[in-house]
């Protein structure tokens, strides 16, 4: 592991000689194969199925690793899967996923999918991807992933096995013997062979690959982007991109000696690449707890007791988590724990400061997007951390801010001046980075700089600053508004835990901004009183939000993001019922759907005779398009 500090640490790195002429694997079965050679008996990941840090764990050292990889990879292989051929898997977190995720991408192309995404967006996945294989769970108490493949494998018949996962092996004592009593009915609905994927894994060498290991670089794995909701895209990532992140994390954060403890989903990311790739390149230990990671019942409340059971060094979490883990108390001995690390949304400033007092460590926070293989950049290790901002860029990374001219050029932007953020890396595949051609038109900047969406700015330092989405811009009469303005006000109030600003739909100025918070626990606030505190501490007038609402739970992705467009559909349904209301027009939003040209769509229904010309003036003062639900969708 080299110092990592600041700019010219990263710079002599590069300077070294160019990432071309590294020498790293190329193929990830080459990868773990190095892993198994050079730390063959010491631990390489765990994996507990329930919360409490007393509970059974099941770990495998790199070679147990490898070979349950050698024998995965084989089992794909032996089921007609070729480098161009998709493995998905439908999982929770489990040692299953692992395996399935590297011996997916050894045989062929892995694709992890979101279990929290509906049957019809699984299935429009499996399609898009042409998956022959699908890997998931048996059916299995408190979960319906059993449920939801079997539906998305009835609409995608290019799937042509299942291999299921049976959690029952993880579990002891009486409730071993009790699950099979209360287990719900297996599902098929399908014409896909269903085979047990840990039973099928054993009849397979794991000594060596049954086929041969092309030794090039190819598409090896696809993660489709989103939340919950809306049309996924699917990502295409390279062995070297993924190489790459393991690489850097090898480099610059772990060594062999290090034990990062990751409550975040194997079908996301940041727990694939930075994660995992990083544990096979450092031969560090990772541990998984629960399947449903920081979802898990009981995780928040045994996390401390887990950090001090398994003798971290670091932890990986999302600014959602570290604001759950400070409404807890510190129980537990954290001595071991060296750093934390924060992504996939800004971190407040207040719970920076509030986290470091209650453990004694600084939270890392760095920036890596699905659409670049993860890595971007991070505060340095070893350096100066400037709160707020997302450090500086990784070695081999290439970060340019640039804004579109008046004569629809483009121009690289100066110190401190917010523009688009494009990424040039090992990572981006250029040209290529999503399945479908048409979603890479326009998508970089001199063919190689990915163009992000986010908005930022480049420090004196070379320190880069996130100020925002381009998508989640609020637009108010013209003026542009940023909602970390909004949210960061709101944050500095005590009760409030989460905070997410957007512009809702105004018939006069386009959009007006609006706020959506979540309360820490046990506190007490009004919306009035949040209001009040906004005036404070808004100094752009435009950006003073027409409305805060409290909510029970903000809307979050697996990863703890708070999910936009679910409040934007909130706020859609508001307005727009109460613009029929007013009008006297008998119809309602039923629902608000995501269409891929047209965004957001209100999807109304009749509640009595309707005056359609009375509709289209009540509605056509709005941006947002409308359609009558279940008719054929002409936006008005």
């Amino acid at each position: 592991m080299t110092t990592f500090a600041g700019v010219a640490d990263r710079d002599a790195i590069e300077t070294e000689m160019p990432w071309a002429e590294r020498e790293v694997p190329r193929t990830l079965y080459q990868f773990v194969t190095h892993a198994k050679e050079t730390w063959g008996q010491r631990p390489a990941i765990s994996f507990q199925l329930l919360s409490d840090p007393g509970a059974p764990a099941e770990t495998l050292t790199w070679a147990a690793l490898h070979a349950r990889v050698t024998q995965a990879a084989n089992l794909f292989h032996d089921l007609g899967v070729g480098e161009q051929d998709a493995v998905a898997y439908l999982l929770p977190n489990c040692n299953e996923a692992v395996f399935t995720l590297l011996g997916g991408a050894v045989a062929g192309i892995a694709n992890p999918i979101n279990p929290l995404l509906e049957p019809e967006k699984i299935a429009a996945i499996l399609r898009q991807t042409n998956a022959r294989v699908l890997v998931t769970l048996k059916s299995f108490p408190k979960t319906d992933v059993a449920q939801k493949a079997a539906k998305a494998v009835a609409m995608a018949p290019n799937v042509t096995h299942v291999l299921e996962v049976d959690l029952l092996r993880y579990l002891t004592g009486l409730k071993k013997y009790l699950v099979p009593l209360i287990r719900p009915a297996n599902p098929v609905g399908h014409r896909a062979r269903v085979l047990d994927f840990n039973a099928e894994m054993a009849k397979r060498a794991g000594g060596g690959l049954d086929f041969i290991d092309a030794d090039r670089d190819r598409v090896a794995a696809y993660f489709h982007t989103g939340g919950t909701t809306g049309m996924p895209k699917v990502a295409q990532h390279l062995n070297s991109g993924m190489i790459y992140n393991g690489w850097i994390g090898k480099r610059l954060l772990f060594t062999e000696d290090d034990v990062i403890l990751c409550p975040l989903p194997l079908f996301h990311v940041f727990a694939c690449h930075p994660i995992l790739m990083s544990m096979i390149a450092s031969g560090a230990h990772v541990v998984f707890p629960t399947p449903a990671g920081y979802r898990g019942e009981g995780v928040f409340d045994n996390f401390w007791k887990l950090i001090e059971r398994w003798q971290v060094t670091f932890m990986i979490g999302v600014p959602t988590a570290f604001s759950a883990l400070m409404q807890r108390p510190v129980n537990a001995d954290l001595k071991s724990l060296k750093s934390a690390f924060s992504g996939s949304a800004p971190l407040p400033v207040e719970l920076y400061h509030r986290f470091e007092k209650a453990c004694g460590v600084n939270i890392i926070e760095g920036y890596g997007l699905t659409e670049a293989t993860c890595l971007v950049s991070c505060n340095p290790v070893d350096g100066p951390k400037k709160i707020g901002s997302v450090g500086i860029p990784f070695p081999h990374t290439d970060v340019k801010i640039l804004i579109h001219t008046a004569d629809d050029g483009v121009r690289e932007c100066g110190v401190d001046e917010v523009g688009e953020i494009c990424v040039a890396n090992p990572g981006v595949y250029a040209g290529s980075t999503y399945t479908e051609s048409d979603r890479n038109r326009n998508l970089f900047h001199y063919d190689i700089y990915l163009r992000t969406g986010d908005l930022g700015r480049m420090d004196a330092d070379g320190y880069l600053w996130i100020t925002g989405r381009a998508k989640d811009l609020i637009i108010r009469g013209g003026h542009n508004i940023d909602p970390a303005l909004i949210e960061e006000a709101l944050l500095a109030h005590d009760a409030v835990a989460s905070a997410g600003a957007i512009g809702q739909p105004d018939a006069h100025a386009g959009e007006l901004p609006v706020a959506y918070v979540e309360l820490v626990s046990g506190a007490s606030v009004t919306e009035e009183e949040l209001l009040a505190f906004c005036r404070d501490r808004i100094s752009e007038r435009a950006a003073m939000p027409k409305r805060v609402e409290i909510l029970e739970e903000l809307p979050k992705t697996a990863v703890g993001k708070i999910f936009k467009p679910d409040l934007r559909r909130r706020a859609i349904c508001r307005v727009y019922d109460a613009a029929l209301r007013e009008a006297g027009i008998a119809a309602r939003v039923a629902d608000v759907e995501e269409d891929r040209k047209l965004g957001l769509v209100a999807m109304l229904e009749k509640t009595g005779e309707v005056d359609e010309a009375a509709l289209r003036e009540a509605l056509g003062h709005y941006t947002r398009p409308w359609a009558w639900k279940d008719a054929a969708r002409d936006a008005a």
